[in-house]
């Protein structure tokens, strides 16, 4: 089997990028000093900003004219707020949510 020079390269590229991404805070915000306000601002508010975006890219497509009208979606966003309130545990209340959903498209609202 001949050796792939453009695999070889694209893999080490992205092994580089990676490594970049990964170090370039600690370099940049190292050293003992503190961390900029505008960051400290940003780690707080883009977790639930990245949430809300997914929640509008996921419900983006729902009909509410024609049948099922929503419900799946409705009752499973349901669900993953309220195991959330009452968990506290994001990846439950997700994979919970998800497999709720699944089941209502492919068994409840055929």
């Amino acid at each position: 089997m001949p050796f792939d020079v453009h695999g070889a390269l694209l893999v080490a590229v992205v092994a580089g990028v990676t490594a970049l991404i990964r170090f370039l805070p600690f370099v940049v915000f190292g050293g003992g000093r503190s961390t900029p306000r505008f960051i400290v601002y940003l780690a707080g508010v883009l977790p639930c900003t990245i949430m809300a975006m997914l929640v509008v890219y996921c419900l983006r497509g729902v009909d509410l004219f024609s049948a099922p009208h929503g419900l799946p979606e409705l009752i499973a966003c349901a669900a993953v707020v309220a195991l959330h309130l009452w968990k506290k545990n994001t990846l439950l209340s997700i994979a919970a949510g998800t497999a709720l959903y699944m089941t209502l498209v492919q068994v409840v609202f055929v």
